[in-house]
C-alpha cells in the first residue's frame, strides 16, 4: 500500500472523524498511523497530514483545537486536535 496523495489524506482525516461521535476530536498522528504504508515511519507523514488538515480548515470542514479552544493551525505549537466544524 502506498501513501495517499493530498486528496487521500483529506479523506482519511474526514473518515476518521466520521467514525467518532459528533463533536469528538482526532489527533493528526492517528491519521498518519492509519495511512502509513507497511514499513513506513508514520512520523514522516505528519507534515503532509497537517497540510491536509489546513486545507480542510480553509474549506470550513474542520477546526483545529488545543485545550478545547479553536486555534490557528499556522500559529499552533505542540499537540493539536481536529474536529468537524459544528
Amino acid at each position: 500500500m502506498s501513501t495517499p496523495d493530498a486528496d487521500g489524506l483529506e479523506r482519511a482525516v474526514l473518515d476518521l472523524l466520521d467514525r467518532r461521535a459528533e463533536g469528538a476530536t482526532i489527533c493528526p498522528s492517528e491519521v498518519a498511523r492509519a495511512v502509513a504504508a507497511e514499513g513506513q515511519e508514520w512520523r514522516e507523514l505528519m507534515d503532509p497530514v497537517r497540510a491536509a488538515v489546513g486545507r480542510l480548515v480553509e474549506r470550513d470542514e474542520v477546526d483545529v483545537t488545543q485545550g478545547g479552544a479553536v486555534v490557528d493551525l499556522a500559529r499552533a505549537r505542540g499537540p493539536i486536535r481536529v474536529r468537524r466544524r459544528p
